[in-house]
């Protein structure tokens, strides 16, 4: 492994909230909670006992599914302007309680600051967007009939009913809140099962969007484990949002598709980047630093690949090195360590083994490398890896940790053929000078979302653009038009005049035959 070492914060604060705080946010599991087993969260960054949360069951979930359905149907009749200003006054609170928020996300996920910060920017970047667009979203809109100006018809949009969500443990308020508002301001309840790792951030979110304005019992949390509580969401309700594995997402698709009810999946990823022989070095390494090790490289979106032109591939990868051992790796809930703790043990043995795995085959760790129980039982350092081959593991399986891999390539056309060489095809990068040429290059990349000089921040924080997964990364989209209206059946209503029927009529099929004949003609000649 390599000498290098990542800076590091030893020391580790008492942790917040306290024990009565994480008490009071787990009575706020809206299910029947007597004889239920407790769950134990622990925090990442100690290994010690944050609190418990009941262990939901199936019952649970039908009865806050219920409950749910009771109250949605009156939440459906209000207007988007009314739903809009409860976004409105969400926005200032989470803004107000951002420090509150920050500490539930570090403590209970192991984060570092800076990435928990990110979590609370774009709840506040998603309530902006549909605050503004919702309205226009749902409005009714006039379609073309085959009888214009005779038959009228409108698109209108009408909420599925009760969504489930389903959200991971990597970002508790981001996807959890983030795609359950544009659920709630389509017209819809929720039922929400947070990873059981993570379930105060979540619980706290919601308690201030009620704060807000939101009906009491309109979102119901529901905490315990996917293979019970997961289960029954995809069971009983109108329609699934999951993000998580290509695995499980591939199972909850097909129970979906089971009940034919539809379902949305951002899943795996093994993110590429370019980096063209005309970039500016010093701004590539910034950003490819930011790209792999943000959230601990725990991010979808990270980016685990970076493919290198050959004439600056030792030159990058030097500075690379340089930058990432300089990162300050630590368990503080403040702002001095720029790398966080891994989640899990089964996140850190998924890092080492790939490492060991790697090494025993011949490549070299060039910064990092190192698990650091020192400071918390999951740290581990931010790792560069040089000489990875194909029958490395590490090569095409996900890490979704700190580890990144460069490879040397001789032309930008051979970047792009490796980048597209994976079963994934959720984001991807190009450091380029050429912006028109990294434009142009960043079309042939197979990615549902692809920056040009940024690592994933561009695409993210674009709310306006849909954002999602090509081939085993997923299905469906969050953000946007689309982002909202995933949680809506389309329906027409047309309406025919009484004349629209005189002049289609006839006394015998031969006759209506006729008259439509004529209007057919009539019709290609008019403007609309």
């Amino acid at each position: 492994m390599s000498e290098t070492s990542t800076t590091t914060d030893p020391t580790t604060p008492d942790l917040k909230p306290g024990r009565r705080e994480l008490d009071r946010l787990a009575g706020l599991v809206r299910a029947p909670r007597e004889g239920r087993r407790p769950l134990e969260v622990r925090s990442p960054l100690t290994g010690e006992v944050l609190g418990v949360v009941p262990e939901g069951t199936r019952e649970d979930v039908e009865a806050a599914v219920a409950s749910a359905r009771a109250v949605q149907a009156a939440w459906a009749r209000t207007s988007t302007r009314e739903r809009a200003g409860i976004l409105g006054r969400y926005q200032t609170l989470v803004l107000d309680h951002q420090d509150e928020l920050l500490d539930l996300l570090q403590a209970e996920n192991g984060k570092a600051r800076g990435s928990a910060f990110e979590e609370v920017a774009d709840t506040v970047l998603n309530c902006q967007y549909y605050a503004r667009n919702v309205g226009k979203f749902l409005r009714d809109k006039p379609r073309r009939t085959a009888l214009p100006g005779l038959v009228r018809a409108w698109e209108r949009h009408v909420p599925k009913g009760v969504v489930g969500l389903i959200a991971p443990w990597n970002y508790p308020l981001a996807l959890s809140i983030g795609d359950g508002l544009p659920a709630l301001m389509a017209g819809n309840a929720l039922v929400l099962k947070p990873d059981s790792q993570t379930p105060y951030t979540t619980l706290r979110a919601f308690e201030l969007l009620e704060e807000a304005g939101l009906p009491r019992g309109l979102a119901q949390v529901v905490t315990g484990p996917g293979s019970v509580v997961g289960q029954a969401i995809i069971e009983l309700t109108d329609y699934v949002m999951f993000t998580g594995s290509t695995a499980t997402g591939r199972r909850v698709a097909a129970q979906a598709g089971e009940r034919l009810i539809g379902c949305s999946a951002e899943l795996g990823g093994k993110n590429p980047m370019i980096i063209a022989a005309d970039v500016d070095l010093d701004r590539a390494v910034r950003g490819a630093v930011a790209a792999c090790f943000s959230n601990t490289g725990q991010l979808c979106i990270s980016i685990e690949r970076i493919y290198v032109e050959r004439p600056i591939v030792e030159e990058f990868t030097a500075r690379f090195a340089d930058a990432v051992s300089a990162l300050r790796l630590g368990g503080g809930q403040d702002y001095d360590s720029d790398v966080g703790s891994l989640i899990s043990q089964d996140q850190l043995d998924k890092i080492t083994a790939h490492i060991a795995d790697a090494e025993a085959k011949g490549a070299k760790a060039v910064a990092g490398g190192h698990a650091r129980p020192d400071l918390g039982p999951f740290f581990h350092e931010p790792t560069v890896l040089t000489g990875v081959t194909p029958d490395m593991d590490v090569h095409s399986d996900e890490t979704f940790g700190p580890l990144v891999s460069i490879y040397p390539v001789d032309t930008l056309d051979e970047a792009v053929d490796r980048a597209n060489d994976t079963d994934y095809g959720l984001n991807a990068s190009i450091y380029i000078d050429d912006v028109r040429r990294g434009r142009r290059l960043a079309e042939r990349v197979m990615a549902g979302t692809v920056n040009v000089n940024d690592g994933y921040q561009s695409a993210w924080a674009a709310t306006g653009s849909p954002m999602g997964g090509m081939k085993a990364s997923g299905l469906g989209r969050r953000h946007g038009r689309e982002g909202l209206l995933k949680y809506t059946e389309s329906q027409t209503i047309a309406v025919r005049s009484a004349l629209a029927e005189k002049l289609q009529g006839g006394d015998t099929p031969a006759e209506t035959a006729s008259r439509l004949t004529a209007l057919l003609r009539s019709a290609k000649h008019l403007p609309f």
